[in-house]
């Protein structure tokens, strides 16, 4: 944003506004407080639109710091800072972090504190590696052309990468258009057909990091979900192709208890399609411990071929043999971890 133009508005705008981009991942210093407060704080509110302009105000203090340390000089004497339009340009970044992390399959709540509802879009994996590319290219480029204009003695005025900057981020919103196109035809395709003679009641296709046009679909019946990969080129689910079946879990006490646990509150309040798998512990930690997945985030082949794996995004928790909370577990499941939940001793 920078190099389209940003940079030409006022000094110190590329510092400013790189430090405002990133600044809301900070929330990931509450793991310091534990696992669970971590997790529940994750995209909270330095992911809001509350939250922005509080950011944004406190990166421009740091970036005038900075300025005021190094002797108030910028890379261009005559472009001096002009504060309040680094004010704007600071939240103007927030707001990129908002959208860019919107477009994943992670979510939002852009409404905190007034709502906790999260918000997805569900059309880029976390990772995307063509827009990574484009962006790529959007700053190498102009280097390339300096590099050239060095050789042939040519020199140019102002800052470089207008034209390259601007195209690339043309590019990302040509992708957000193509991926939306997409995921609506992956939707479509699950929606059109019924699953064991049941209608569905909700579905969804997830994005997969390196295939575009392969989705991770799941589908909400009354008794059961379906994990079905769909290809949304064709755009049909394969009525001979492999699926998933599994039932909707009994509730019991046992899942009860877990569910009111922080880390439970938490965990269901994000995911979308939440499931329970609950094991029994012998003596001597006599009591059971309650598994959160979210079915988004179970790779549809590896659950297809019997893996076991859980995914990086589940929780679970410990409760004794009188159902009372033990603490959160977390780790792999050869080697976990338990910790007592916050209040707890």
């Amino acid at each position: 944003m920078g190099r389209a133009g940003l940079n030409r508005m006022t000094g110190l705008a590329t510092l400013t506004l790189t430090l405002a981009a990133e600044a809301p991942d900070l929330d990931v210093l509450g793991s310091f407080r534990g696992h669970a407060f971590g997790f529940a704080h994750h995209r909270g509110f330095t992911h809001s639109f509350l939250g922005v302009p509080i950011v944004a105000a406190v990166v421009v203090a740091f970036v005038y710091l900075i300025w005021r340390l190094r002797g108030r000089k910028t890379n261009d004497p005559n472009l001096p800072p002009r504060w309040g339009v680094l004010f704007l340009l600071g939240c103007l970044a927030g707001l990129s972090h908002i959208l860019l992390d919107f477009t994943n399959n992670y979510g939002v709540r852009p409404f905190w504190p007034f709502s906790e509802k999260w918000y997805s879009w569900d059309i880029v994996f976390i990772v995307e590696p063509v827009m990574l590319l484009l962006l790529f290219l959007g700053l190498i480029v102009p280097s390339i052309f300096s590099l050239i204009d060095k050789e042939i003695g040519a020199k140019r005025r102002g800052p470089r990468g207008r034209l390259a900057a601007s195209l690339a981020l043309i590019g990302v919103v040509l992708m957000w258009g193509v991926r939306d196109f997409e995921h609506r035809r992956a939707v479509n395709a699950l929606e059109a057909r019924t699953y064991r003679d049941a209608d569905p009641l909700r579905v969804s296709a997830y994005p997969k990091w390196i295939d575009p046009f392969q989705w991770d679909g799941v589908v909400e019946t009354t008794d059961f979900f379906v994990l079905a990969p769909v290809n949304s080129l064709t755009p049909e689910v394969d009525p001979e192709g492999e699926m998933q079946f599994r039932y909707k879990p009994e509730e019991t006490p046992i899942t009860l208890a877990a569910k009111k646990s922080y880390i439970g509150r938490v965990f269901l309040d994000w995911a979308q399609y939440p499931i329970t798998e609950t094991e029994v512990l012998d003596a001597p930690r006599e009591g059971y411990i309650v598994r959160f997945q979210d079915l988004r985030y179970m790779d549809v082949p590896s659950a297809l071929s019997g893996g076991r794996r859980r995914n990086v995004l589940s929780q679970a928790v410990e409760l004794d043999k009188n159902l009372h909370i033990v603490g959160d577990v977390f780790g792999t499941l050869e080697k976990e971890v338990v910790v007592p939940e916050p209040g707890q001793k």
